[in-house]
């Protein structure tokens, strides 16, 4: 009798240790993750775009549904003129996290960049649909409507309107 409980607190044991382990083991890949964001943050601000990249990527393979390190290395495409690459990673962001507002704002600037400005209008008119005092957002969606041949002066507007410097262009579009 004795052998059986010793062998059945052996086993609670062990399926204890196993589950104590299994949880370090995963909230260490969450900390690595964190480290290779927080360091392509980093890199980001500082310039080394590569970098940036590339510690986001590693972040991404730890942590695959992590939408904001697809932003973020999305962004960093964008200033590597890579606007397919970035609008693929804004893409995947937004599958994630469909009210990532950044995800769509980025994505419109990588259109924009492309010069695809009824995509760009989309993409920043979704952007102002989840926050509808993101002034930025309608300030460029005035200059896409502008490329496109539509009056963008009402956004010029309504970006200074909620607060976002748009005089010069108001000044420009509007008559």
């Amino acid at each position: 009798m004795k052998n059986i409980f010793f062998t059945l607190a052996l086993l609670v044991s062990f399926s204890s240790f196993s589950q104590t382990a299994k949880e370090y083991f995963d909230s260490s890949f969450e900390k690595t993750a964190k480290e290779y964001f927080d360091s392509g943050m980093d890199k980001a601000d500082n310039g080394d775009i590569y970098g940036a990249i590339s510690d986001f990527s590693k972040a991404i393979e730890i942590e695959p549904n992590n939408s904001q390190a697809y932003n973020n290395r999305g962004y960093s495409k964008n200033i590597l003129k890579d606007y397919y690459g970035a609008i693929a990673d804004f893409i995947k962001s937004i599958e994630l996290d469909p009210n990532n507002i950044e995800a769509y704002y980025n994505k419109g600037l990588a259109k924009h960049n492309l010069k695809d400005y009824s995509g760009a209008i989309a993409d920043y008119t979704k952007a102002i649909e989840l926050n509808t005092n993101l002034g930025v957002a309608y300030h460029n969606r005035a200059i896409a409507k502008e490329f496109s041949d539509i009056d963008g002066c009402a956004d010029a507007r309504k970006a200074k309107e909620v607060g976002y410097d748009s005089d010069k262009l108001i000044k420009l579009i509007c008559n």
